[in-house]
């Protein structure tokens, strides 16, 4: 199954990159992690996972990242929810599954809440939501504090490419959709994957967010020799096999 490639003007000019393919629902969406773009391993192996399937599979840049318009350090957790609810509202049909990478997972989140409706599961990989104010802040020193606050931005290592601009902005405006401080209003099902040597997310983040869903459907995998990515033929074959069981295919596992 041939994937269509395309743009969706997110309203205000800005194009969004997009591939799509057809297929029965629900529909799988996947959302990338922060500074990640859509050719990564897990968004390429879910698009051949649901092309073998014959199933509808979607998947995008946030504006500011890969193919799409858009300056990244112009971006804020606020706008790039809005890019998915544009992008998933304008490009699917009927019932979808969000599948969140990172801060996919807390973008996942956000959309769900927004539009809960056609939401019918949720797969977070390593989900971080709140990460910025939770993880990226406080691992900030008081010097880089200082720095961020005067001149609007610094730039941070990175290990998986060049240094990555981190935004007062994206800190300011991401305590505006802080999650985890509340109950998080979900009914649909959701399963966590986290590896517990995730140098990023801490494991125990999964188990937090399980707690804060209101749904009772939740279930967390702990991946003992995971890392961040779970991006290893045996992991990706787990998310082959949750995903599975989520959609109701035969040989899934909750």
């Amino acid at each position: 199954m041939t994937e269509q490639q395309g743009v969706w003007d997110r309203g205000d000019g800005v194009r969004l990159a997009y591939r799509r393919q057809a297929g029965s629902g629900p529909m799988v969406v996947f959302l990338g992690g922060f500074a990640a773009d859509m050719a990564g391993t897990k968004a390429s192996f879910l698009a051949q996972w649901c092309a073998a399937r014959g199933r509808g599979f979607l998947r995008f840049d946030y504006s500011g990242h890969g193919a799409s318009e858009g300056r990244f350090d112009e971006g804020t957790i606020g706008r790039w929810a809005e890019d998915a609810r544009a992008v998933i509202g304008g490009l699917t049909e009927g019932p979808v599954v969000l599948v969140g990478s990172s801060m996919g997972g807390w973008i996942a989140l956000l959309a769900a809440l927004a539009r809960p409706a056609p939401v019918a599961g949720l797969v977070g990989i390593a989900a971080a939501p709140d990460f910025t104010e939770a993880l990226l802040w406080p691992a900030l020193s008081f010097e880089q504090r200082a720095a961020l606050m005067s001149r609007g931005a610094i730039a941070m290592p990175s290990d998986y490419g060049p240094p990555i601009p981190i935004t007062r902005a994206l800190i300011e405006e991401g305590r505006a959709h802080l999650l985890l401080d509340r109950p998080i209003g979900l009914s649909c099902p959701v399963r966590l994957l986290q590896g517990q040597r995730d140098a990023e997310v801490p494991w125990e983040m999964a188990l937090r967010l399980a707690e804060a869903l209101t749904a009772e459907d939740v279930r967390v995998t702990l991946v003992k020799d995971g890392d961040h990515r779970l991006s290893r033929p045996a992991d990706l074959a787990l998310l082959g096999r949750v995903l599975a069981s989520l959609l109701g295919e035969d040989g899934g596992e909750a």
